[in-house]
């Protein structure tokens, strides 16, 4: 009977997915999170740009912008289409700079900070934020 029980292979897949699949699925779900992560980041990035790009023209035309104005210009586009980021998890701060590095210039710093939501919480990672800051330059005539 021993013997019998020792040959029979019945079942021995189902023990070695039992073994190994809930690592198999982690490691598939940690690839996921690396992915949304690195989206998220390319996001803000592209979101910096934009944000630069429209405070320079808008200087350039004489329309002085207001901290506030960038800061919400920049959480408008990053909430809409094509970025489509979560307000609700999303911190925008626009800090002007005393003494700017470059003479003549105003400088800002734009800081993103987003919360990237968690596709692991079965495994108890919660979400975790991403920063992304960029110094805004505007020539003074």
């Amino acid at each position: 009977m021993t013997r019998r029980l020792s040959r029979n292979a019945d079942g021995a897949v189902t023990v070695e997915f039992a073994l190994i699949g809930p690592l198999f699925i982690a490691l598939m779900l940690g690839v996921m999170q690396i992915g949304i992560g690195m989206q998220n980041y390319n996001a803000m990035r592209s979101i910096a740009s934009d944000t630069l790009r429209y405070s320079v023209v808008n200087y350039q035309t004489n329309n002085d912008l207001t901290n506030t104005q960038v800061r919400d210009f920049t959480r408008s586009i990053a909430t809409n289409s094509p970025y489509g980021l979560d307000s609700t998890r999303l911190a925008v701060r626009v800090d002007s700079v005393a003494t700017p590095r470059v003479i003549g210039t105003i400088e800002k710093t734009l800081t993103i900070t987003y919360s990237v939501p968690t596709v692991l919480e079965i495994v108890g990672f919660t979400e975790f934020p991403i920063t992304y800051s960029q110094s805004i330059f505007l020539m003074n005539e």
